[in-house]
Order: C-alpha cells, then sequence, then structure tokens
C-alpha cells in the first residue's frame, strides 16, 4: 500500500498527472527559457528544489497556520525559498542567471508551486510533501528540457552551446530554422508533447 502511494507521489506527475502536459501550468516559463537547454536546465533544477523544500516546510507548519492567513505564510516560505536559490545562482552560475533573467524571482507566482502548497503540502507529512515537491518539479523540468533541446538543435544546430550539426550539412544547403528561437514555437511544440502525451494515455481524454 505504502509502494503504491509512494508511486502514485513521486512518478505520477512525470506522465499521468504532469504539471504542464496534464494540469496546463508553468506554461509561461516553458515559452522563456527554452530557446537553449541549459538555461531550461538550470530552470527546471531550481523549480523542483524550491518546490521540494516549500513542500517540506509548508507541511511542516501546516497544523500551526491559521486558515485565514495560509496562503500569505505560502508566499512568505515561496519567496525565502527562491531568495536563497536566486542568490546560490547569482554566486555560482551567473551566466545562467543573468539568462534566466527576472524568471527565476517569478518562481514565486508559480501555478505549480503554489498549487502543490495548497492542494498537498497542507494536507500531507513532510516525506509525502517531500516526494510530491520533487515528482512536480521533475515533471515540469522534463518538458522544459524536451522543449529546449528541440528549440536549440534546430534553430542553432546546436547544444549546450556546442555545434552539433555537421558543417557539411551547412555546405549542403541545410540552414537553421529561425521560427525555433522564436515563443510561439515553444507553445506549438509544448502542444505536441500534449497531444502526443494524450494519444498515449487514452484514459485522461475528455469523453
Amino acid at each position: 500500500m505504502k509502494s503504491d502511494k509512494f508511486k502514485e507521489t513521486l512518478l505520477g506527475p512525470l506522465n499521468k498527472n504532469n504539471p504542464v502536459v496534464v494540469q496546463v501550468l508553468g506554461i509561461c516559463s516553458a515559452l522563456a527559457v527554452t530557446v537553449e537547454l541549459k538555461p531550461a536546465i538550470v530552470m527546471g533544477l531550481s523549480v523542483t528544489v524550491i518546490v521540494a523544500l516549500a513542500n517540506v516546510i509548508i507541511s511542516l507548519l501546516r497544523n500551526t497556520i491559521p486558515n485565514n492567513v495560509r496562503i500569505i505564510v505560502q508566499l512568505v516560505v515561496v519567496a525565502a525559498v527562491v531568495t536563497v536559490v536566486s542568490e546560490i545562482l547569482k554566486a555560482f552560475a551567473y551566466d545562467v542567471s543573468v539568462q534566466l533573467s527576472v524568471y527565476i524571482g517569478l518562481i514565486i507566482t508559480n501555478c505549480i508551486l503554489m498549487g502543490r502548497l495548497e492542494a498537498f503540502a497542507m494536507g500531507n507529512k513532510p516525506w509525502d510533501s517531500l516526494l510530491d515537491g520533487l515528482g512536480n518539479g521533475i515533471g515540469y523540468s522534463w518538458i522544459l528540457i524536451a522543449v529546449a533541446f528541440v528549440r536549440e538543435l534546430l534553430g542553432s544546430g546546436k547544444l549546450f552551446g556546442f555545434q552539433v550539426i555537421p558543417e557539411c550539412f551547412y555546405e549542403a544547403g541545410y540552414t537553421n530554422n529561425g521560427l525555433m528561437l522564436m515563443p510561439s514555437m515553444a507553445l506549438i511544440l509544448v502542444a505536441c508533447i500534449i497531444w502526443i502525451h494524450r494519444s498515449v494515455n487514452k484514459d485522461l481524454q475528455e469523453k
């Protein structure tokens, strides 16, 4: 029984309860930080760490938080964790921090984050909340990474800034797809992932 709950809490968000392709949350950052693979990975890791830590903290405090101020308390906890993560990025990954710009700060208002705090951490124990945070963070991250992989590879012929598509391809007439570098393409790619996901998981389709 515990094993089933463990799998559902940690692994559910990776597929059938994915926060991006099923719940359609966190779309804005999927458009904003997926031009290159590196910032997408850092953004995904940041959100995963923040959701996991915030979930644990709120779970520990859940029995002491007055109901009428719970949202305010959640925002304060999230803001504190986001600030710490932001400062760590500035100290150890400054270039990526600059690339992500305001989007790290906007994690505070990320629907995935606030949704997990309100829907899960407020009613579950710290360990379960940690697993839920990790699962939803990783579920969010793999979508960002998949979109960024396609956009950087086809948009600039690179991955992590290194040339991947051979020079002979360009000499033969191949050109990078500039459309991939536009925010609208990120939305189209996410829509394609949602379509494929719904096709595979037919039980998620509306009847």
